[in-house]
This record gives C-alpha cells, sequence and structure tokens, in this order.
C-alpha cells in the first residue's frame, strides 16, 4: 500500500543545514541561525495537516517513509520508518530524525539523512527567499 502528500515551502537567508541529526521544515516565517537543521520556512502544512490517511500509515511499525525534496533540477530522497507512537500533533513543525526520538513534531525516525548530508548546493538554494521547495510524501506499509 502506498500512501501520499505533498506540500511546499520557502527559502530563508538564514538557513544553514548544519544539523547532524534532524531535517525541519516549518510554518514559521522567521529564522535566526540556531534553526540550523531548518531546511524551509512558510510552510503551507505541519504535521497535523498531513492527510490522515499518511499520519494512519505512518504510525505502522512496518511502514517506510520517503521524503522527496526538490528546488528547481535539485532533487533529494530521504527514508526513514515510521512508529506507533508518531502523534503527528505539530501545527507548524515536520521533523526528520535520524535517532529513534519521538514527540510531537516526529514526522518519521531513523532516517538515513540529516540537514547535514544535504548537497550543499541544495542548501545555498534554500538561502534565497524566493526558492520554492516541493516535498513529498510517500508512505509505504508492507501488507503481508
Amino acid at each position: 500500500m502506498l500512501i501520499e502528500d505533498f506540500f511546499s515551502a520557502q527559502g530563508h537567508p538564514n538557513i544553514q543545514g548544519t544539523h547532524k541529526t534532524t531535517i525541519m521544515t516549518t510554518k514559521e516565517q522567521k529564522l535566526t541561525l540556531k534553526g540550523d537543521c531548518i531546511i524551509a520556512v512558510k510552510a503551507n502544512k505541519g504535521l497535523v495537516d498531513l492527510k490522515k490517511e499518511v499520519k494512519l500509515a505512518a504510525k505502522n511499525s512496518d511502514s517506510i517513509i520517503k521524503v522527496i525534496l526538490s528546488i528547481e533540477d535539485e532533487v533529494v530522497e530521504i527514508s526513514g520508518h515510521g512508529d506507533p507512537n508518531l502523534t503527528y500533533e505539530h501545527p507548524h513543525d515536520i521533523v526528520i530524525r535520524k535517532s529513534s526520538f519521538i514527540c510531537p513534531r516526529t514526522l518519521m525516525i531513523k532516517a538515513d539523512k540529516a540537514s547535514i548530508d544535504l548537497p550543499r548546493k541544495f542548501v545555498s538554494k534554500m538561502k534565497n527567499p524566493e526558492s520554492l521547495m516541493k516535498i513529498l510524501i510517500r508512505v509505504t506499509v508492507n501488507t503481508y
């Protein structure tokens, strides 16, 4: 079973993409240099806004979650896992985690990339406030 959702977000001059364990998008418009995991602002979705079907599928311990980020001709794919303890309650933020830590902002755990792992050309494009990132969330649940 494959379920998808889609949203977009914008760039900001303070985007750094240097965090070693997370990647985050936010609906917030402002960004300080402390937000080194944030790769896009002004997102049109937080976790709470994702399709109900995506959230339900991602709560399956067998689910594989892929997030495909694209800006112009640059595309990055991140893979991770769902978990029954994910809540999808946060109204503003979406966080991808390399660790198994779960909080209301967590989309997926055990991801294969953090913001530091993103190509520097990709991160540089997001420093432009006019840049538009397209984000596709794809959840696959193995049904045997």
